[in-house]
């Protein structure tokens, strides 16, 4: 692709974060922009300082929500090297989301390499401290100022970034999880599989009530039995019930992770019996008053592996394993990380150095 590059002076640039980076807090010096023209196709891919857009106060995207995202990151290695995981499914994944939102498409090498593009411009934002990465948000808008319900002829793809630490304060201590029994994230037929901010628009009241409650994050149900078990809130799930780890299958209202399908791919690899089907919460109830509810985690770009020490069912309180972190929980993050990090050979060719 031709990519161009315009690099902020010396006197623009802005000053690295010290300490505790958190989480979405600080942006890097530059941003990657490409526009989409209905007829003409993607154009104009540029990097530029980054900074405020300029959209007309009728843009669709205000209005009717057409609007996409991804999440992933870059990893400094201790020998020197920058990676990035998988981004080609990221491409991917934001392709489905285009075609569920009536959105144009951007080929698979071409949006990954506007995304190297956009993290090659600020490698020396990608932080070396451990467990500290370069968060990467690409994301697209529609941009035609018009009031009417119809797809957009004009779109924006913009790539962020931002140094990261821990997405959760608690680090890898066990979460406390609220299952939502009012409200619901998603039905099939939806966009729940979408990446799209309507989906996370959607979930902030839960997640308000959550946390006034005292707990991290909500477990949403499926929205027609609200018996089935979907998602956390930034995560897919996975129990470890009498020895078989199960998560909920994907059918159309769960976000297909990235991070979800790598683990499932290592367990399978390390001989765990995985089994991706429909998941009750009576289910996950009876199994922990039997004994057999061994480990709960969730998997996401953002925390990677988050397990979970207890877990609220209505007026029930569920603690699970002693409230401490689990032998699978543990072992699928040392060797997610140690692939990304590349402490751990990537023996399945995931890692894309930059």
């Amino acid at each position: 692709m031709d990519i161009r590059v315009e690099k902020v002076s010396a006197e623009q640039a802005k000053k690295k974060p010290e300490g505790a980076l958190g989480f979405g807090r600080h942006f890097t010096d530059h941003m990657l922009i490409m526009e989409y023209t209905r007829g003409k196709g993607w154009h104009d891919a540029r990097i530029v300082p980054y900074g405020s857009i300029s959209l007309d106060p009728s843009a669709m995207v205000f209005h009717y929500g057409q609007e996409i995202f991804e999440g992933m990151k870059a990893y400094h290695t201790a020998n020197g090297r920058n990676l990035l995981f998988r981004p080609e499914e990221n491409a991917k994944r934001m392709n489905n989301s285009c075609v569920r939102l009536c959105m144009p498409e951007i080929e698979v090498e071409d949006w990954v390499e506007c995304v190297k593009a956009a993290v090659r411009a600020d490698m020396d934002w990608i932080p070396t401290e451990p467990g500290t990465s370069l968060y990467i948000r690409p994301f697209m808008i529609a941009t035609d100022p018009f009031l009417g319900v119809r797809a957009s002829d004009h779109y924006y793809f913009i790539v962020i970034m931002s140094p990261v630490g821990n997405y959760y304060a608690s680090g890898l201590n066990p979460v406390r999880i609220y299952i939502e029994t009012e409200y619901v994230r998603a039905v099939r037929g939806g966009t729940g599989f979408a990446k799209c901010g309507g989906n996370y628009a959607a979930s902030i009241l839960s997640q308000a009530n959550a946390h006034e409650a005292g707990y991290e994050q909500v477990l949403w149900l499926d929205g027609v039995h609200r018996e089935y078990i979907e998602e956390v809130g930034t995560m897919n799930v996975f129990f470890k019930i009498d020895g078989e780890i199960v998560t909920p299958a994907l059918e159309g209202s769960v976000l297909p992770g990235i991070t979800r399908k790598s683990s499932i791919e290592l367990l399978r690899q390390k001989g765990y019996k995985v089994t991706e089907r429909k998941i009750s919460v009576h289910e996950v109830e009876a199994a922990a008053d039997a004994g057999k509810l061994e480990e709960i985690f969730g998997t996401g770009t953002a925390a990677v592996i988050s397990p979970v020490g207890e877990l609220k069912i209505g007026e029930k309180h569920i603690v699970i394993n002693n409230g401490v972190i689990g032998e699978v929980s543990s072992w699928l993050f040392d060797t997610l990380t140690g692939i990304q990090w590349g402490r751990i050979e990537d023996t399945n060719g995931w890692t894309v150095e930059l």
